[in-house]
């Protein structure tokens, strides 16, 4: 295809010289590493650094011309385009150099707060367990047809989106279920992606370093249900405030526990063991999942697959066969005599979730102790409030270090402690976050449920400018071999 082929449409401002848009394209890039002889360098600003530094590397490496949103101030001798939106012109170049593969399989995204990675991870095990071919993109990692590649954004750029869905086609897969941030809706990763069935799990406080208002947050979220995107059916959580402010232009689903709700779950009944309940009308769900937080993410994953075609009886056997996920609400064991957490939860309302969760599970016969930290580089406004939310439902907090990155870790704490101290909980600052974790685990008693927040299954830890290995399961696990010594 030419360069104005990929292009056309996607608000062409300059091109120089003119008959660039007449050149074959091989490829395309906004990595200049990735760069090859006949490629098209897109150079749009990334979070850290503007690609438009490395366009003299992409030309030296075959690049036919540079397309750019934000020309430099002075003109360059290289043949380039000028387009109004980068990412935007990327996805829609992606989408037809690719041969528009979101057309060929059905795409499932899942949006919102909390819930997106556990939903992906279980609409795509209820999938593969009903013999399709399935291609996964989560913050967990991703994988194509059972392939697994690093994950790098939690929706990665729309020229890798629409590769793994190519590659998805042509495996003979049939669908890809994928997380779809704010971030990604707000910047155009996924931008003329055909989306099958949407998901939206709940809004709550999150990346308003980014957003900067709750208003603005919510308002990407919904786009994903939008004329933007069309999806051939939306499916939305009918327990959060939120849902009523997104206007649908499909057929709308919902799920929930209220009478309202298309698919409701009743007769739930939850244990260490997990959990039992009916999707009123239609099914009976037994799931190794455990709490009312998975009830939802249980019956949005239902709710999808029934969506895509799926019927109930291979519904409720891809639930019940479905083992967990890496990081949420993941237990420890090591035969200790309590009981030990690991999950991702790393803001308020998914700190009292977890915290519920742990409250149900000991039906007041034992302590929660939850440990957490915030991260650094982020939105400052939410630390206390995380505080908050671990103190006022806790027996004992440990408060650390999370991934710090540029900021002081004692700075980061005394933001969070503001809200903690709050309330009379014992509260234990520890900024080291191996010695909080053996810290916790030392305190616990027989019967007690000690959370440890905030990474889930992520296995390193960011410090200044260097990332450093670290999985808070594995050093649960030496903590609770050393209490086993003392």
């Amino acid at each position: 295809m030419t360069v104005h082929e990929l292009l056309n449409g996607a608000g062409l401002v300059a091109a120089f010289p003119p008959d660039i848009l007449q050149l074959p394209v091989r490829g395309l890039a906004y990595d200049s590493r990735l760069v090859a002889f006949g490629y098209l360098f897109f150079a749009f600003a990334g979070s850290k650094v503007d690609g438009g530094r490395f366009a003299t590397d992409a030309l030296a490496r075959g690049a036919v011309a540079v397309v750019y949103d934000t020309p430099p101030a002075v003109p360059p001798a290289h043949p380039y385009v000028v387009v109004s939106h980068g990412r935007h012109a990327l996805a829609l170049a992606a989408k037809r150099f690719y041969g528009q593969p979101d057309e060929s399989i059905k795409v499932i995204g899942f949006t919102g707060t909390n819930g997106k990675s556990t939903g992906t991870m279980l609409t795509d095990g209820i999938l593969q367990h009903a013999g399709y071919k399935t291609s996964l993109i989560n913050t967990i990692g991703y994988h194509v047809c059972g392939t697994p590649l690093p994950a790098v954004n939690t929706t990665p750029e729309s020229l890798d989106v629409y590769r793994i869905a190519a590659e998805t086609r042509d495996h003979g897969g049939a669908f890809l279920s994928m997380e779809i941030s704010s971030h990604a809706l707000a910047l155009g990763r996924v931008d003329g992606l055909r989306v099958a069935a949407a998901v939206f799990t709940n809004l709550t406080r999150d990346h308003l370093d980014f957003h900067l208002s709750m208003e603005e947050y919510g308002a990407a979220k919904a786009r994903l249900f939008g004329p933007d995107f069309t999806p051939g059916t939306s499916i939305l959580n009918a327990d959060d405030p939120f849902t009523p402010q997104i206007q649908t232009v499909s057929r709308r689903l919902t799920y929930g526990l209220g009478p309202a709700a298309d698919f409701r779950a009743v007769d739930i009944e939850s244990s260490f063991s997990g959990l039992r309940f009916h999707i009123e009308g239609h099914a009976a769900i037994t799931s190794r999942l455990v709490g009312d937080i998975n009830v939802y993410n249980i019956l949005a994953a239902a709710a999808a697959c029934h969506a895509a075609g799926l019927s109930w009886q291979q519904i409720t056997a891809g639930v019940a066969a479905f083992p967990g996920v890496p990081g949420r609400f993941e237990r420890v064991e090591a035969g200790q005599d309590f009981l030990v957490v690991v999950d991702y939860a790393h803001t308020d309302a998914a700190i009292t979730n977890v915290i519920r969760v742990a409250r149900q599970l000991l039906n007041g016969k034992g302590r929660v102790l939850t440990l957490f930290g915030c991260g650094g580089d982020r939105d400052r406004a939410k630390r206390p409030l995380m505080g908050v939310a671990a103190a006022k439902d806790s027996d004992a907090v440990f408060l650390t270090s999370d991934n710090p990155r540029s900021e002081d870790p004692l700075a980061i704490i005394n933001d969070a402690a503001v809200g903690a101290r709050r309330f009379d909980t014992p509260l234990t600052v520890e900024p080291d976050r191996e010695k909080a974790i053996f810290a916790a685990i030392a305190a616990a008693r027989p019967g007690d449920v000690v959370l440890i927040t905030g990474k889930g299954h992520e296995d390193y830890q960011i410090i200044g400018s260097s990332k450093i290995d670290f999985s808070d399961r594995e050093v649960a696990l030496r903590a609770i071999a050393a209490r086993g010594k003392l």
